[in-house]
């Protein structure tokens, strides 16, 4: 066994004539432990959180979105129809319309985005699997509604409500000014067939789902005008190949998107804050260890005899220093264990028995991962040695000369 090893190991367990060394050693391996403990927990916590999201974001996100580079609606030719029907990895694609509106209930109003679809638009995303009241749109209203449950709650108003409509406007487009009413806005009348919710406030409390017809009716575009092609992709791992395909294709004109690029500001929201988490339980690791510090140098002032016969009978200053390196890294290691042991089993009991609730019917969603226990061990590691390095640079020839 390496001879350094041998010494600190044997240093480490071994019981200190002063009992306050011992309880001090025992204190920064408690609290190394629980800074491990805390970390890996917080960042299952955000594992759990983005892929929550992720799976909301994926029933209601397409696959790729085709979009003009130029101006807000195109025309669906068949041209367009044609690469789509021919490129097998597309299992379905929805024409979309998508603008802001103003929607009116009685004397409650409230901004949002409605968003215009043909009857593939349920086959591309599980969005009505989200449907709590009410159905889809219904055949038997010339314009169907399904709103948000933000959106149900601002206006008052819930699917099938009997005497109740909701009231969608629109600005007309063009330039000049206008002398009425009727020149300035253009509205529809639309009852309300279902309320949806899919635990993302963007949608919940923004977007209102109308027929694809209603929305051409209400901005004025003709049969085949509207805003987007939304697609659906058979295998996830296909998407970038299929959207560069469609670029060769189309794009000259098109901007094709991938799910990932739809939901960047998502993803760069949560990373940030993953990130800025992380910096913040690596400050409070840092002070933890300085506890590591504190025994290391009190160790070095018990055992300076030792260092003195070690050096007589031919130990190096930097055999004698690395003791006390590797006594502190391993005293980092074995709160690492005891942490890293504890934070999986806490996961592993929150994914089973959801103890720890946000509301009555949400457990807080943790996920355990390789990475971030490769995150932990790594920090950890890290931390450890340059606490160890830093007390052991204590050590000089005068001290044990």
């Amino acid at each position: 066994m390496n001879f350094s090893l041998y010494i600190a190991k044997r240093y480490l367990f071994s019981k200190n004539s002063n009992n306050a060394i011992n309880i001090i050693t025992f204190i920064a391996v408690f609290a190394v432990m629980v800074g491990t403990l805390a970390l890996f927990v917080v960042l299952s916590v955000f594992s759990g959180l983005k892929n929550m999201g992720e799976e909301s974001l994926n029933s209601t996100t397409p696959s790729i979105e085709i979009s003009p580079k130029k101006g807000k609606s195109f025309f669906f030719n068949d041209s367009i129809k044609s690469i789509l029907d021919t490129d097998s990895n597309i299992i379905t694609y929805s024409k979309i319309i998508e603008e802001k509106a103003f929607l009116k209930n009685n004397d409650k109003e409230v901004l949002a985005n409605f968003k215009a679809v043909d009857t593939n638009f349920s086959e591309l995303t599980s969005i009505r699997k989200n449907i709590f009241s009410g159905t889809w749109f219904d055949k038997r209203y010339e314009n169907s509604a399904v709103i948000g449950i933000g959106i149900s709650s601002e206006l008052s108003i819930s699917a099938f409500e009997y005497g109740k409509v909701m009231q969608i406007f629109v600005p007309k487009a063009g330039k000049g000014s206008v002398s009425s009413y009727q020149q300035a806005i253009s509205e529809i009348t639309a009852k309300v067939t279902g309320v949806f919710a899919v635990n993302n406030e963007e949608l919940d409390f923004n977007y209102v789902f109308i027929p694809l017809h209603s929305g051409q009716k209400l901005l004025g575009y003709k049969t085949n005008q509207i805003s987007a092609i939304e697609l659906l992709v058979k295998n996830p791992n296909l998407i970038s190949s299929v959207a560069e395909n469609l670029e060769n294709q189309i794009g000259e004109k098109f901007e094709i998107r991938t799910r990932d690029e739809l939901n960047a500001d998502y993803y760069r929201l949560i990373n940030s804050e993953r990130f800025i988490t992380y910096l913040i339980f690596c400050l409070i690791l840092i002070i933890a260890l300085f506890n590591v510090v504190g025994v290391i140098i009190m160790m070095i002032i018990d055992k300076k005899d030792n260092q003195k016969t070690l050096y007589n009978i031919g130990a190096s200053l930097k055999d004698i220093k690395k003791i006390f390196i590797l006594q502190g890294f391993l005293l980092s290691v074995l709160g690492l264990v005891f942490g890293l042991f504890l934070g999986i089993l806490f996961v592993i009991l929150q994914q089973k028995f959801e103890f720890i609730m946000i509301t009555q019917n949400l457990a807080y969603p943790v996920a355990l991962t390789f990475t971030n226990i490769a995150v932990v061990f790594i920090t950890i590691l890290a931390l450890g040695y340059i606490a160890s390095l830093i007390a052991s640079s204590r050590i000089s020839k005068q001290l044990i000369s």
